[in-house]
């Protein structure tokens, strides 16, 4: 089995019982705006870590950026909208 890939039909899957759980393929695409409305780019994928997701932001500029997936950062997901708000730190999005 070593070398195969798993493809899945994303419109297959429930979305999670929980309003603050999200698989992943639904917040890729996904816009990324700040609190302020400013554009930041889009969510490219979403990388597992043992502290904490992080959203990997495709930023307009063609750069990326790692953005903690905590409620404190991300304060609404909005996916029938299209869109995820940050309120990032000052810094963050330069790293």
């Amino acid at each position: 089995m070593r070398g195969l890939l798993l493809w899945v039909d994303a419109a297959s899957i429930a979305p999670p019982a929980d309003p603050d759980e999200f698989h992943d393929h639904q917040l890729v695409g996904l816009s990324v705006l700040t609190v302020g409305g400013e554009p930041v780019g889009s969510v490219a994928r979403i990388d597992h870590g043992p502290g904490s997701d992080l959203l990997v932001v495709r930023k307009e500029d063609g750069t990326t950026a790692l953005v903690p997936f905590v409620r404190a950062i991300v304060p609404t997901v909005d996916v029938p909208g299209g869109r995820v708000v940050i309120d990032p730190p000052g810094g963050l999005l330069e790293l």
